[in-house]
């Protein structure tokens, strides 16, 4: 599914409008979000893994320039074409902790193939940093346990989950380098965003934190104690 729009974001909560586009044409039905404020010309691509071809495309159609790749984490159904898309230009951030899968896999240690493009310009983020692209400021949350270095990207408007939360869900934990008690932490974590924040994950449909707080069988214990 492809689709291009531009979105006014939960009523009473953002009320500016942006534009963004999602790639998930692929395999995994992993999501590559495109994403600009109002009235830039940049845009954010969020964990193209797939087709560079067909995302440069869909930015070309909306007149949008890549500013940057964020990368949630180093997983190839997320990464894989990074580099490729990316090119000599566009910088790729992620985390310090998943960067060593572009050079060193065994030391990443997945528990599987991992194949990554090479990629130019890769630059490395930490918790806390706040980026600023396509109109936007953008906190890192790092949020490990899926993979070391995950991270989720907030803005005043959304947050970025890639593989933590979906909705209904959430992502494995069972991986060589995963790490189970990280997991727990970083959905605690997810669980103190707003109840109005829009969620934007690494597969499925949208939902929102009071959503995955009301219905996710996941969360549902570790909503206790958390307001």
């Amino acid at each position: 599914m492809i689709r291009s729009e531009p979105v006014e974001e939960a009523a009473g909560y953002h009320d500016r409008l942006m534009w963004r586009d999602l790639f998930d044409d692929n395999p995994y039905g992993t999501n590559c979000w495109l994403l600009a404020a109002e009235g830039s010309q940049d845009a954010i691509v969020v964990d193209p893994g797939f087709e560079p071809e067909r995302v440069r495309r869909l930015l070309d159609q909306a007149g949008k320039h890549p500013a940057a790749v964020l990368l949630t984490h180093a997983h190839a159904d997320h990464a894989g074409s990074a580099g490729v898309f990316a090119g000599d230009e566009v910088p790729v951030l992620i985390h310090e902790a998943d960067a060593v899968a572009f050079w060193d896999l065994p030391a990443w240690n997945p528990g599987f193939e991992n194949p990554l493009a090479e990629v130019k310009d890769l630059r490395t983020i930490s918790d806390g940093d706040v980026l600023e692209f396509a109109g936007f400021r953008i906190e890192v949350q790092h949020t490990p346990g899926h993979t070391p270095g995950h991270c989720c990207f907030r803005t005043d408007a959304l947050v970025l989950s890639g593989d933590l939360v979906f909705a209904g869900s959430i992502g494995r934990s069972d991986f060589a380098n995963s790490s189970p008690s990280d997991m727990t932490q970083s959905l605690r974590r997810f669980l103190e965003l707003p109840d109005e924040l829009p969620v934007w994950p690494g597969h499925g449909p949208e939902t929102t934190v009071a959503r995955e707080r009301a219905t996710n069988p996941f969360l549902r214990d570790l909503t206790k104690g958390i307001s």
